[in-house]
């Protein structure tokens, strides 16, 4: 035990609240600077995080659009996107026929054709054995509306895409079209099948057509001197 100068005992110097509870130890500046800097670096870090997991989904959509965008522009077109619905078409089929018409519907199967139209030759001349076979003058052929045959079909077709040899559209100037429309303007009800003169439409004839020999198709004899 120490004694003071007076005599006395010295009371041992403690840190004591009333009760005899220790106090708690307060922090120094330097200590709650650094707990401070690392609250703000644990912030600091969960920001970055975020910003970058923002900007790796901005990054990832991005490239989600281009590709899609890549593919349709790269996809081929669809064959039935050529078809001209204001127009008429004509079908070429393997026999040599040729149908005209409004295509509705086209896939890698079928094609639909209605308000169909055909080429119809009006003579046909036996020739003499050893003799060659007559060229069809212009007169001979007609444009034929669909329907009024023998076997009475509706005015509708579905033609395998098999059978196709190619189609097309046509120009509402060309000869076709305009039959087609002379046709229509002189039987604004429909052809009537009672009627032979009404399946021909003469007043618009086929063009001639070089066959190759010096001939052509549909044109009409010069006169002989």
């Amino acid at each position: 035990m120490e004694f003071n100068r007076g005599g006395r005992p010295s009371q041992p110097t403690t840190n004591s609240t009333p009760g005899g509870a220790t106090p708690p130890s307060s922090a120094g500046p330097s200590q709650r600077k650094s707990t401070d800097s690392k609250k703000g670096g644990a912030k600091s870090k969960i920001f970055n995080l975020k910003f970058a997991s923002v900007a790796l989904l901005f990054s990832a959509t991005l490239l989600v659009v281009a590709l899609l965008v890549f593919l349709a522009v790269s996809k081929p077109r669809s064959e039935a996107t050529f078809v001209e619905n204001d127009k008429y078409q004509a079908v070429f089929l393997n026999g040599g026929q040729v149908y005209f018409g409004q295509v509705t519907h086209l896939n890698n199967s079928y094609l639909r054709l209605v308000d169909i139209y055909y080429l119809r030759v009006n003579q046909q001349v036996q020739p003499a054995e050893g003799e060659d076979v007559p060229i069809p003058q212009e007169g001979d052929i007609s444009l034929v509306k669909l329907g009024c045959e023998l076997h009475g079909p509706e005015d509708e077709m579905l033609v395998n895409m098999d059978q196709i040899i190619f189609w097309e559209n046509l120009r509402p100037d060309g000869q076709v079209s305009e039959a087609i429309a002379t046709f229509k303007d002189e039987n604004p009800d429909g052809q009537d099948c009672e009627v032979p003169e009404q399946a021909g439409v003469p007043e618009q004839q086929v063009p001639a057509v070089d066959d190759g020999t010096g001939n052509e198709f549909g044109a009409p004899e010069e006169d002989e001197e």
